[in-house]
């Protein structure tokens, strides 16, 4: 690790992260949307829960082993808005799952959606409560990690 630089724009890279993950959401459901042929719906759908569900459980994984952990250390004071983080991770993850379930079990595009469009809200609430609240401890947070094994590589 010592090719990782000392100090990294962890704010800036917490934003992209959220970036790409709110575009991917966007696909999804614009994807839940097209009245289409239902099968390939399903399917579109299915590659994106393959795709972007392991892609936002390993962005909570790494907050949750490395980023977390490091604010901590450096921010007592951030115990309680990291414990309320972590519980929002456990929330989404039961939803992941919840959508997983239907996508396997080839729920209609109708009811596909209705799962995305509750899973979004929660979803941009969380980002937008943990970019508020972390953004000023991320700019001067010193974490020598890789910024793919901190957010997910995404």
């Amino acid at each position: 690790m010592s090719d990782i630089p000392r100090l990294v724009a962890w704010r800036r890279q917490l934003l992209e992260a959220h970036s790409r993950l709110r575009l991917a959401l966007a696909t999804a459901q614009e994807a839940a949307r097209d009245d289409g042929d239902v099968p390939d719906a399903s399917r579109d759908l299915l590659l994106f829960c393959h795709g972007f569900c392991v892609a936002l459980d390993g962005h909570h994984r790494g907050e949750d082993a490395l980023l977390f952990p490091a604010l901590v250390a450096q921010y007592p004071e951030a115990a309680r808005v990291v414990r309320l983080l972590e519980q929002d991770h456990d929330m989404i993850s039961t939803l992941v799952t919840r959508f997983d379930a239907a996508v396997q079990s080839a729920a209609s595009p109708a009811s596909l959606a209705q799962h995305l469009e509750g899973f979004a809200a929660i979803m941009e609430s969380h980002f937008r409560f943990e970019e508020r609240e972390l953004e000023p401890l991320l700019d001067r947070l010193e974490l020598r990690a890789d910024p793919d094994a901190v957010f997910g590589s995404l």
